[in-house]
């Protein structure tokens, strides 16, 4: 059996990155909708799980409605859920600073996180495309004085179908240069996304694989936690990045319509 099949038979869950993955901007990678009938037509399972953490899940599913990919809130997760389980799970009491978007900043408030824009105990930092010099000074200012440094997610760039645009980890590797601390990241590689996955859908680790483009996120969740990693070459990775990279992924797909086609062989 061809191991882009072999590999399928103990999925049960595919947690699917979005951008360079089921989407480029607001363009359905082709073949995308196929997948999840496939998905659907084995009786296996699909989440979404975003690093982009500049809008709320409210965002994401109206975005993919606008594709034809109905969903409801249980099939999406971001990197700024994770954050915000993680704040009330270990700082239910602190106030946070956060380096964020109007729409990330909602979500925030109503989970009942207290913003300020005094000296908080934590500054968080997401992928801030309203990012201005004050919030990176405050941010610093903060920091050096004391405050626990966390992010949602290190990815450096942002996909786009013109090309990348800095990210959450760009905005972060500023902060660290001019305060000289390195912030805790959550989100995708990290082990709260695994367990906050795990804990949300009740599959076992080893009956998931993290799909998508990148493999210092995507991939590693995966590989590093005990999960699957499966790459797919529609978006920020090419073939001959896997050769350098210390990521490596159980299986590499062309794309998710690639994976569709090979979940249909097993049903042969």
């Amino acid at each position: 059996m061809d191991n882009k099949v072999k590999a399928l038979e103990k999925i049960k869950l595919f947690v699917l990155d979005m951008d360079g993955t089921f989407y480029l901007d607001d363009q359905i990678i082709e073949g995308s909708l196929d997948f999840l009938e496939a998905v659907k037509e084995s009786g296996r399972d699909y989440i979404f799980f975003t690093n982009n953490s500049s809008k709320s899940p409210s965002i994401y599913i109206k975005r993919l409605a606008g594709m034809n990919c109905f969903i409801g809130r249980d099939k999406i997760m971001t990197s700024g859920d994770v954050t915000i389980k993680y704040l009330q799970t270990n700082y239910a009491d602190k106030t946070v600073y956060l380096v964020g978007t109007p729409a990330l900043e909602e979500t925030f408030v109503e989970a009942g996180i207290k913003l300020t824009k005094d000296m908080p105990d934590i500054v968080v930092v997401g992928f801030d495309m309203t990012l201005t010099y004050e919030k990176l000074e405050r941010a610093c200012t903060y920091i050096r004085n004391g405050a626990l440094f966390l992010a949602t997610h290190l990815d450096i760039n942002c996909p786009t179908k013109d090309g990348f645009i800095p990210d959450c980890g760009a905005f972060c590797a500023a902060i660290t240069l001019s305060t000289g601390v390195q912030p805790r990241y959550l989100g995708k590689p990290f082990k709260e996304t695994v367990d906050m996955v795990l804990a949300a859908t009740g599959y076992a680790r080893e009956e998931v694989a993290f799909v998508g483009d990148r493999l210092y996120t995507d991939v590693a969740t995966g590989v590093k936690n005990g999960a699957n990693g499966f790459l797919v070459l529609t978006g920020e990775t090419h073939l001959e990045d896997v050769e350098k990279s210390e990521v490596k992924p159980d299986v590499i797909y062309d794309s998710l319509y690639d994976i569709g086609c090979n979940i249909r062989k097993l049903g042969k």
